[in-house]
């Protein structure tokens, strides 16, 4: 590792080189504690709430769950500085400490969530997180390195069986009915098929794709095992994709001018507007259904372009990493590259890594996930839905 002070890091490397390496870190774009998670500060407006929390999705949302299965370095961040500032070690976290949902539990007053594959984490009446680093709707992204969405469907499935035998059908119904289902997937699917350069399928083929997996864990059975809503499930809470675009990885592999990648930005709207057209097709289709959908792009991009609106410093290069935007898969030394950037206060940058957010962002998104008016997050905020 370079010392913090010193400059960028380019690194030299042969074009099938960068190219793998760069098909492996666009893979777990978006894309656990090994011990008790110490309390979280509390901040004003947090609900006191007896609702569960169950977290569906890739690296944006997984605490860990990486550390478990049998998996490359390309797709876990349980190694240092991964966890440096607020947990003071690698806990599995694709950040410098909390994610997103670490911040949701903590603003809904529930005990900290450990990932499902922990060994000690049993007891599931508070909820449990099924996230992996890498993974995507469709079982085909990344398939055998990660846990697909169906897959974590299934383990659901596990928990609310569990559920039934302690608690008796009646309660674990009542739990699973109360429960929020939060997601956020489908950037690694639409990263693997702009690497791979595919002419099967047109973007709007491949984002229908993408769409019906969700929709099929939401509500339909999946490999005979009944979706969330099938199961008892009324409550779901979904941060749209921001501008994959602009991370920094992004940002790097077509250009070094500061622009961002054209196609990986539309295939993320498309995205997100189909999936609100499906969230508002749901609610009048499914019993109870309620749903919260926080629009992060534009703020995500602005935030990129103008971090000094934000708190931050600096809103392209990563904190760590190396080469231009401190873009490539580096930070931590095992990935392939040794030799990595670090910078000294990671609060100060929007981006972690190559193409996660730091602590200070991650928190950012969640405030506007929990709280935010009906610019950014709607029909609901997540803080209205604890209510609901």
């Amino acid at each position: 590792m370079k010392a913090r002070e010193n400059g960028m890091t380019i690194m030299k490397m042969d074009a099938s080189r960068i190219r793998s390496i760069l098909l492996f870190s666009c893979a777990s774009l978006f894309v656990s504690a090994f011990f008790y998670i110490k309390p979280f500060l509390l901040t004003p407006n947090h609900y006191s709430s007896s609702a569960a929390l169950f977290v569906f999705g890739s690296s944006v949302f997984d605490p860990g769950n990486n550390n478990y299965i049998n998996t490359t370095t390309s797709s876990q961040a349980n190694f240092w500085p991964y966890g440096e500032t607020f947990f003071r070690y690698p806990t599995g976290r694709f950040s410098d400490g909390r994610l997103i949902a670490d911040f949701i539990t903590e603003y809904a007053q529930l005990p900290s969530i450990l990932p499902y594959l922990h060994p000690s984490y049993q007891s599931y009446i508070h909820g449990a997180n099924f996230a992996s680093g890498g993974s995507g709707a469709l079982v085909e992204t990344n398939k055998g390195l990660v846990i697909d969405l169906k897959t974590q469907l299934r383990n659901f499935r596990k928990v609310r069986e569990t559920l039934r035998q302690r608690l008796g059908e009646d309660e674990a119904a009542r739990l699973v009915s109360k429960a929020v289902y939060l997601f956020n997937i489908g950037s690694n699917d639409y990263t693997v098929y702009l690497l791979q350069n595919s002419s099967t399928y047109t973007p709007q083929e491949y984002v229908n794709m993408v769409i019906g997996n969700i929709t099929d864990v939401i509500q339909e059975k999946v490999l005979y095992v009944k979706g969330i809503h099938k199961n008892g499930g009324r409550k779901f809470g979904f941060l749209g994709l921001w501008n994959l675009g602009c991370l920094p990885i992004s940002r790097l592999i077509l250009k070094h001018d500061g622009s961002c990648w054209e196609e990986a930005s539309s295939l993320a709207i498309l995205h997100n507007t189909q999936l609100y057209v499906l969230l508002q097709k749901l609610e009048k289709q499914l019993e109870g259904f309620k749903y919260s959908y926080t629009h992060s792009y534009d703020i995500f991009t602005e935030m990129t372009d103008n971090p000094s609106k934000y708190g931050f410093k600096e809103g392209k290069v990563a904190c760590c990493g190396s080469g231009p935007y401190n873009g490539y898969y580096s930070c931590g030394g095992k990935r392939g590259i040794e030799e990595y950037e670090l910078c000294e206060n990671p609060d100060e940058h929007v981006f972690f890594d190559y193409g996660h957010l730091s602590d200070r962002a991650n928190q950012f998104f969640a405030n506007q996930m929990w709280n935010g008016d009906l610019i950014v997050t709607w029909p609901y905020n997540l803080r209205t839905l604890f209510k609901e």
